[in-house]
């Protein structure tokens, strides 16, 4: 957890994201809770983790992305040090991709 944060507020946007039931509520949400700009930073950030499970090197992400060497070396840093949370969610990604 990150200093500073509060954790009923926390708790709160966690209850909201799982209340979610499709693709088009989590859009509305974004759209209204997010700028136009964290929303692209959020979905660059999960692209940038996507490519390092792909073995890409930093300079071709940074092509691929428009992600800054700091961004990359950060989401790099959460998929090796974080809390498994990119991972979680690039399995699932790589999963249903494998179902369809």
């Amino acid at each position: 957890m990150q200093p500073g944060t509060n954790e009923e507020q926390l708790k709160l946007l966690i209850s909201v994201l799982l209340s979610l039931k499709d693709e088009e509520e989590t859009r509305n949400l974004l759209s209204d809770l997010c700028t136009i700009r964290e929303v692209q930073d959020l979905g660059q950030r999960i692209e940038v983790a996507k490519l390092l499970r792909a073995q890409m090197t930093y300079n071709d992400i940074a092509a691929a992305t428009g992600a800054s060497t700091a961004t990359i070396s950060r989401v790099n840093r959460c998929l090796i040090y974080g809390a498994g949370g990119y991972r979680t969610v690039l399995e699932r990604m790589e999963k249903g991709d494998k179902e369809a």
